[in-house]
């Protein structure tokens, strides 16, 4: 059986201030080419079809052609979950009417999941889609008092699907989560990844999917495998923080075999614009050629530059961030227009417990008390999930 392996859209993104959705729909229409092209018996998506719970118009009208084109016209069968930026209900939605064409949708955890099976000239194939559900929703619907952390959510979770696994079956899981070898922490693999638990335990260990023979993630934007070769990432279709300057971006293909064994092969595409850092002086910048990428400046010019992002656009329109290199030691980059973007671009990527934690005690005098710390964690995290649909 060939199946697709992708995950992480993020419909809608929006990246210092600039919709995504032309480039978004430039690289998935290379995947709908090569679903054309290959026929694959399934196409997974692991989450986070959206970047937010509500999208906009553009993102939403973009994901119903993709789906209407590979379900429809390509009559290729779609495998998807929510993920954390998802709105579960939202992916919900009249799934049961397009089942029937092939479109599985996956927004809500539900106590009993049922497989999706498939089948090829070997027998069956079992998808066992498990969308994103924060530790306190899955204590709730599995009725499961044990379940704490992500960790625990995802063993309560698998246990249940193995005790009712046929042993004759091929088995693929599809997740949302971030999957670590043993657990234990790891630092994200790119900036725009929002973490799932805010001052809690975010990490899954991987040994809760050896027991099945592909397991499809979603979360992290890196395409990587987790422990062994057939726990996946497959990883955003485009770059959306330059912290994936360097990701290579694209899309799995896997093939089951009788056994179950698993052929992987990773697949580029290539983007309507790339992301990238450039460092140079203003001067060096005026003699390049128009160029359409996305680029993250940093001029090397000694003296302030006059109107630095109007320079930088004259060659780079498409510019995102300009900053001067500091000329003193032991402070952040000074952008052109005085600003110390660095220290912003710090402020913003700190834990937010940590950022109110120093707020506090620079204004109190005094150290956060843990009973406040909690109290802050859990309000900032039930903010989130309600713009967010999840953390």
């Amino acid at each position: 059986m060939k199946i697709f392996h992708t995950a992480d859209w993020h419909l809608g993104k929006l990246v210092q201030g600039v919709y995504m959705t032309e480039d978004q729909r430039y690289v998935l229409e290379q995947l709908l080419q090569a679903i054309e092209l290959e026929r694959p018996d399934a196409v997974i998506i692991a989450g986070d079809l959206y970047d937010r719970a509500v999208p906009p118009t553009d993102a939403v009208e973009l994901l119903d052609e993709l789906l209407s084109r590979i379900v429809i016209d390509l009559e290729t069968t779609v495998l998807a979950i929510s993920g954390n930026h998802d709105s579960p209900d939202r992916i919900n939605f009249g799934t049961k009417m397009m089942e029937k064409h092939g479109l599985y949708l996956a927004g809500q955890l539900r106590e009993s999941i049922e497989p999706i099976v498939l089948q090829d000239e070997y027998g069956e194939v079992h998808f066992h889609l498990v969308p994103f559900a924060d530790p306190a929703q899955v204590r709730y619907v599995l009725n499961d008092e044990s379940v704490k952390t992500h960790d625990d959510a995802m063993r309560a979770i698998t246990s249940r699907l193995a005790a009712g696994m046929q042993q004759n079956a091929r088995h693929v899981l599809v997740g949302h989560a971030f999957v670590t070898a043993t657990g234990e922490p790891e630092q994200n693999t790119s900036d725009s990844e929002r973490p799932l638990s805010v001052g809690g335990a975010e990490h899954v260990s991987a040994a809760y999917f050896e027991r099945f023979h592909y397991t499809a993630l979603g979360h992290l934007h890196q395409a990587h495998f987790v422990k062994n070769d057939t726990i996946r990432y497959a990883g955003s279709p485009l770059k959306y923080s330059i912290s994936e300057e360097n990701h290579i971006k694209g899309y799995l293909v896997i093939e089951l075999d009788a056994s179950g064994g698993a052929k992987i092969e990773k697949r580029e595409l290539q983007p309507l614009r790339n992301m990238r850092r450039i460092a140079a002086t203003i001067e060096e910048i005026e003699k390049h050629a128009v160029n359409e990428d996305y680029v993250f400046v940093t001029l090397l010019n000694d003296n302030p530059v006059l109107f630095p992002m109007e320079k930088v656009r004259a060659v780079y329109p498409n510019a995102l961030h300009v900053e001067r290199r500091s000329s003193y030691s032991g402070s952040g980059a000074i952008a052109a227009d005085g600003l110390d973007w660095g220290g912003a671009s710090r402020r913003r990527e700190a834990d937010p417990i940590e950022l109110f934690s120093a707020f506090y005690q620079e204004v109190k005098g005094q150290p956060l008390a843990e009973a406040k710390r909690k109290l802050f964690a859990e309000t900032y995290e039930e903010l989130l999930r309600e713009e967010g649909g999840a953390i």
